[in-house]
């Protein structure tokens, strides 16, 4: 499993990573932890995660002392103190410190593991890997991008615009001014290549927008700006599958009263308050179009394995948006993904046992195709 990464999302991660460990079927898998350091250096720990907390691990990096481990280093041969390598005598495997893998299990949040990095790093090792494949995470990433996506897929989608970090420092007034024109106001203003909320601000007026567009160009040079939903309800929908996805129930996201929108702070250092409702409370038909619309978005971006779509409904209107995909979610076991399947039927355990299936399943696949003429 590989965890950790570079991204603001690195603890989060670690959450997610320690879960999924503690889950695991011993009897089934022998599993191995690969973290990623948030300096980029690919660590073979002593011991797996076993904080499954966000808020834990985040205070734990603030008063402890580091996890330590043997730096490993990627190559394209066997050999030893090595993170990944291809056998030649069984190119079906793939060896870390001489441990055959069958298959690779990334529990890795935003950029570089939840972007398609990653993905092609492991596609080029010709290994068996848990979720979406480089194109399906390179979208799923990029809000800008995969609001494109899902509009020429005819998905129901929020006004937005995109302002490019270059742009709002050349020319700030003029980005206002367009922006309001285009949105008017509230919006809420992301960089485009981050997840958990991070970076996120609502803008209710021009000197909001001004200190939400320098916080999220801190980020990322790309920034999303959206129209503000009336009375939004945050509905989110999981998803499994490859080919023949399926669509968890429908659940809620109610943030605190302290906070008006599901931000990074109310998801794990400040949660207190807000609530997880599954199912959500939607009528037969809502909860219909939400999954529907979810196993749309899914394939819109052609993705595998997993996601969590997330939705805005209009509380004035009913009108249901599709806000974004998330490859690679939160994966606790008090996280809405896994939440949602175990509200229909699939328990924690048994959904790792499906995803490592699929993930096996896709790879197989793909074995069977010409890569020459």
């Amino acid at each position: 499993m590989i965890y950790g990464g570079r991204s603001g999302e690195h603890e989060v991660s670690l959450a997610s990573a320690a879960a999924v460990f503690l889950n695991l079927d011993r009897e089934r898998y022998e599993a191995i932890p690969i973290r990623i350091e948030k300096d980029g250096r690919w660590i073979l720990p002593e011991r797996p995660p076993t904080l499954v907390s966000a808020s834990d691990v985040i205070e734990a990096a603030r008063t402890g002392a580091p996890d330590t481990g043997r730096e490993a280093h990627l190559v394209a041969r066997p050999g030893t103190d090595t993170l990944l390598t291809v056998d030649r005598r069984a190119p079906d495997r793939t060896t870390v410190s001489g441990l055959g893998l069958d298959v690779i299990f990334p529990v890795l949040h935003g950029p570089y593991g939840e972007d398609g990095t990653v993905q092609g790093l492991l596609e080029l090792a010709n290994v068996a890997y848990v979720g979406a494949g480089v194109l399906a995470s390179a979208v799923g990433m990029d809000k800008a991008v995969m609001k494109l996506v899902f509009g020429a897929s005819g998905l129901p989608i929020v006004d937005y615009d995109v302002v490019l970090k270059r742009d709002w420092v050349r020319d700030p007034r003029g980005v206002l001014g367009r922006v309001a024109d285009r949105l008017g106001f509230p919006v809420f203003v992301k960089p485009a290549n981050l997840g958990s909320s991070v970076g996120i601000s609502k803008a209710k007026h021009a000197v909001e927008l001004g200190a939400a567009i320098d916080l999220a160009a801190a980020f990322d040079r790309k920034i999303v700006i959206e129209a503000a939903v009336a009375r939004a309800r945050e509905i989110e929908c999981a998803v499994l599958g490859n080919d023949d996805p399926e669509a968890s129930v429908p659940g809620e996201i109610v943030p605190s009263p302290s906070h008006e929108f599901y931000s990074y702070a109310a998801k794990y250092t400040d949660a207190d308050g807000s609530a997880q409702i599954i199912p959500a409370m939607l009528s037969e038909a809502q909860a219909a179009e939400v999954r529907r619309l979810a196993v749309a978005a899914f394939k819109a971006i052609d993705c595998a394995g997993l996601a969590r779509v997330d939705f805005l409904l209009a509380g004035e209107s009913g009108v249901l948006y599709v806000n974004e995909v998330n490859t690679i979610p939160g994966f606790t076991t008090i996280s809405m993904y896994s939440k949602l399947w175990a509200a229909s039927g699939l328990e924690y355990p048994l959904l790792l046992d499906r995803l490592i299936a699929l993930a096996l399943e896709r790879h197989a696949a793909k074995q069977q195709l010409r890569t020459s003429m």
